[in-house]
């Protein structure tokens, strides 16, 4: 399924029929249907070049498109991102931040289940793990 271009948030870049290559969730019917980037439906400037630039998660359950779906901004997917490997990577006996975004450990006794949860699907996250180093290599490496 192709991502809506008649609703608020405006796909540029879109990645369809998502729920075919949505990790595992793909082989238990996942509702997401696209991801895009694009132009945000919040703080919507009258010139399109001031607007903001947002990731959209499109949700389209029972047959039409959900409010549930989700639109964020880019320095939020990326924090997004930071925190997840921040996590894989916690020593809890250090009980320090690992990230720039100064994170607590919240509950430490089940800080195990989020390597747990690594390791029983590490076969659909190393892949896109592998897939973000290169790009951010091949992004930092085209900045020079």
């Amino acid at each position: 399924m192709e991502a809506p271009t008649h609703l608020g948030h405006t796909p540029i870049i879109a990645v369809n029929d998502y729920d075919k290559i949505d990790a595992r969730y793909a082989d238990e019917g996942t509702d997401v249907r696209a991801l895009s980037i694009g132009l945000a439906q919040y703080r919507n400037k009258s010139n399109e070049k001031d607007k903001e630039i947002s990731l959209k998660i499109w949700r389209h359950p029972k047959g039409r498109w959900s409010p549930q779906s989700e639109e964020m901004p880019l320095s939020r997917c990326l924090d997004l991102s930071i925190l997840l490997l921040g996590a894989l990577m916690t020593d809890v006996p250090q009980k320090y931040p690992q990230t720039s975004l100064r994170e607590t450990i919240v509950d430490s006794e089940k800080v195990k289940y989020i390597m747990e949860y690594y390791s029983r699907y590490k076969h659909y996250l190393n892949p896109r793990l592998i897939e973000l180093k290169n790009r951010l290599d091949d992004f930092i490496e085209s900045q020079k």
